[in-house]
């Protein structure tokens, strides 16, 4: 059966669905699945974009050879050598000897290191601007190193307006049968996995986001096909707004975002008494428990929330574990920008707020309000005005943040 899609006249979808895997990059959590997308531009000269996963490349072989429709293979674009885009390279090449492999000069170093058989005399490493002249398309090739490894190039078909972006503008997912959709359409929960796919995978990377941005800015772009999710045929303009914010690190909306650990539900009490001053502040707040919800979506909310709320107990004369975990998550991932506001526990030596200051310190542009509250064990009430002042300068703060928004 042909399970190929036509993305238009001339290029087909030759992906496919995993909705078994439990974690990508055996790390997040993809309760909806993941598609591994290829592309085949049919032209005087067949050129494939990219393979695909060892889980789905026995589909993607038989699509490929029927999209061919016996035809030979001329060019294999090598946009990411990542296994998820190049576990069956070698197969293609194996099964299709005439075809040429045009990549950067980094991923051919990648594809000697990732297959014991010897393809140096087909590969041809392809620089920043060369083009492609396939017979009614013309590629162009522009580097995007480190969006998000080394050796990454993107496709700019001039003539049609189509954007072959590699691992950029892609989300977790898999697809629901829509290949093509309109970026100004989808759900929020759909923006929710969108995001928590860059900013896990893409966000450390934010300037080289911002130079593939302006690398793009002054082409006509009608039309996105990532390696993840679905085809953007539509409200590209939204998509991009999004992935400017992002790799900019300024936060998409005015609100106090909760994090912490709480070993006996002391620290716990707190934050959700500061959650519900919060909200009677018209304060717009989310609160998650570090010790129950996977680091990425924590992650992802950060990057979305301008104010952050960390409170951990005092353990081994340092953090609770998850919260530090989750610090050291936003520091390796580049957040910056933001409003910090730190809560601590500790009955007998409390020094939580002290480390977590000291990490915040280490990144760009994060402010710490002075206001914060220190627990001896558990909240006593004499101590709720603290949380009082705590709950009015975050709403303060909030406001001046959603102005400038």
């Amino acid at each position: 059966m042909n399970y190929t899609r036509k993305v238009m006249k001339d290029i087909f979808w030759l992906g496919g669905n995993d909705r078994r895997l439990a974690l990508f990059e055996n790390l997040y959590p993809i309760p909806r699945g993941i598609s591994y997308n290829a592309y085949l531009v049919r032209d005087e000269k067949n050129t494939l974009f990219d393979t695909v996963d060892h889980a789905v490349s026995d589909l993607f072989l038989e699509n490929l050879a029927q999209a061919l429709a016996g035809e030979p293979l001329h060019f294999v674009v090598v946009q990411h050598m990542e296994p998820d885009h190049c576990a069956a390279l070698g197969e293609v090449l194996r099964r299709y000897p005439e075809a040429e492999v045009l990549c950067s000069a980094k991923a051919a170093v990648m594809i000697a290191q990732f297959f014991a058989e010897d393809f140096h005399a087909r590969i041809r490493t392809v620089k920043e601007g060369e083009a492609l002249e396939t017979g009614r398309h013309r590629f162009r090739f522009l580097m995007a190193p480190m969006v998000h490894w080394p050796e990454v190039m993107v496709s700019l078909e001039e003539r049609e307006g189509i954007l072959f972006s590699a691992d950029a503008f892609g989300m977790f997912g898999a697809i629901n049968g829509a290949l093509l959709r309109d970026a100004s359409a989808l759900l929020p929960e759909e923006w929710d996995e969108a995001r928590r796919y860059y900013t896990n995978i893409v966000g450390k990377y934010g300037s080289q986001v911002q130079a593939l941005l302006k690398k793009a800015a002054g082409a006509e772009i009608h039309m996105i096909c990532p390696l993840h999710g679905p085809v953007w045929q539509a409200g590209l303009p939204v998509l991009l707004e999004k992935y400017a914010r992002w790799s900019s690190y300024a936060p998409e909306e005015a609100g106090a975002l909760l994090l912490y650990g709480s070993v006996y539900g002391h620290t716990a009490a707190a934050m959700e008494l500061l959650a519900a001053k919060l909200t009677q502040r018209g304060v717009r707040t989310a609160v998650y428990d570090l010790s129950g919800v996977h680091g990425s979506y924590a992650l992802a909310e950060a990057f979305r929330y301008s104010h952050l709320v960390l409170a951990s107990p005092t353990y081994n004369a340092g953090l609770f574990p998850p919260v530090e975990a989750l610090i050291r998550e936003l520091q390796a991932h580049n957040l910056q920008k933001r409003t910090v506001a730190l809560v601590e526990n500790g009955t007998w030596a409390p020094v939580a707020a002290k480390k977590m200051a000291e990490m915040f310190s280490t990144m760009k542009e994060m402010t710490i309000l002075s206001a914060g509250v220190c627990i001896r064990s558990a909240l006593r009430e004499e101590q709720v005005s603290e949380v009082d002042a705590l709950a009015d300068a975050l709403a303060a703060s909030v406001a001046q943040t959603a102005k400038e928004l």
